[in-house]
């Protein structure tokens, strides 16, 4: 059993100060495989952007990564790893793993991760329907074990289940969770989290991070006020770890320590709600709530491509591929929203990080 990890004070200010957290895509040849170049590409232009980490075999790396016939889960965390110790980096830098599947599987995840150096398991709440709250509650408990732990509630259109307060009320006081990604793509139930960490003995040790791509900007300005036992008691979502910043990730970035400033100087324009629907706007296109989510991850795959970082949109299930009418969707939000792209901060740098 690999010993349980802990984040370093430095790790641990910054992941509650606010990172932007891209979630890592995985960059394919034309006949599916590993594109091993492309792959080191990825993670080098999210260090280069400023990005406070990477998510790594999440949703957005194809949870197929880890079938037998492809066996690429702890191949896409080595490459990711050995690009961040390269870097040799002078500021915290999270490496997070995504842990799946039931628990035995997800121990081994996490050992995986923990020997390559993760600092952090994001561990999927989804594709475990016969399991009950608290079944899943022992299994995250086990998995803290080994390696800190970000929970993730994922919303039910790509796998992921409803959970109630009262689950995420005792979630909150397991100790090794550091933080909470939420992508219910639901306020309610966005709400039920914040709600449930505020009541926690554990609230100011837990980070509360958004994985809600439809409403990153009001997520990121609002502060959560609570009355509890007779004292006000107030949290933040303070950073993101997000499919939506798989791209335009550089802006991303400038985006994160903008809102910052807001928060410290409590000067809120009415063009950040703006901003929040045309941020919206172009993760409709993406993403593809049209067709239930169907081309999400070829969407992001077909931004990156656009810029050189990938040489194409496959997936490993060939059947995966954008939906009828998503690149002209594609095209309307990219000419609608220039100062939303990064595009030439990917071209200048471009020729670099495709190096050998």
């Amino acid at each position: 059993m690999v010993q349980p990890k802990s984040l370093t004070s430095e790790q641990y200010a910054a992941l509650h100060d606010g990172l932007v957290i891209p979630a890592h895509p995985l960059a394919l040849t034309a006949d599916r495989q590993l594109d091993v170049r492309r792959q080191r590409a990825l993670t080098r232009y999210y260090i280069s952007s400023g990005a406070g980490g990477i998510a790594v075999a999440v949703h957005s790396t194809q949870f197929e990564i880890r079938d037998p016939q492809y066996g690429l889960f702890e191949t896409v965390l080595r490459l990711a790893a050995e690009e961040v110790e390269r870097a040799n980096l002078q500021r915290p830098f999270l490496k997070i793993a995504g842990i799946c599947g039931p628990q035995t599987q997800a121990l081994q995840e996490a050992e995986t991760a923990a020997g390559l150096g993760y600092d952090i398991g994001l561990v999927s709440l989804g594709g475990l329907p016969g399991l009950s709250e608290e079944e899943h509650l022992t299994r995250i408990r086990a998995v803290a074990e080994v390696l800190p732990v970000f929970g993730f509630y994922l919303q039910p259109s790509v796998g992921g289940m409803t959970f109630s307060y009262e689950f995420w009320r005792v979630f909150s006081e397991i100790k090794g969770v550091v933080g909470i990604k939420m992508a219910p793509f639901n306020r309610y139930q966005t709400l039920d989290v914040v709600r449930a960490v505020c009541h926690s003995n554990r609230r100011d040790e837990i980070a509360l991070y958004t994985g809600n791509d439809d409403n990153i900007v009001n997520d990121l300005l609002t502060e959560y006020r609570f009355s509890i036992d007779g004292l006000i008691v107030t949290k933040r979502i303070v950073g993101g770890l997000l499919g939506h910043w798989a791209f335009w990730t550089r802006n991303a970035v400038d985006l994160l320590e903008r809102i910052k400033k807001v928060r410290r100087n409590q000067e809120f324009s009415q063009e950040w709600l703006t901003l929040n629907v045309e941020m919206t706007d172009c993760n409709a296109a993406f993403f593809d709530p049209a067709h239930d989510f169907h081309g999400c991850i070829p969407g992001i795959h077909e931004v990156l491509r656009r810029q050189g970082l990938l040489e194409g949109r496959w997936c490993l299930n060939p059947q995966e591929d954008l939906s009828g009418g998503q690149a002209e969707e594609i095209d309307r939000v990219y000419n609608a929203y220039p100062h939303l792209n990064d595009d030439d901060f990917v071209a200048d740098g471009l020729e670099l990080w495709l190096k050998e």
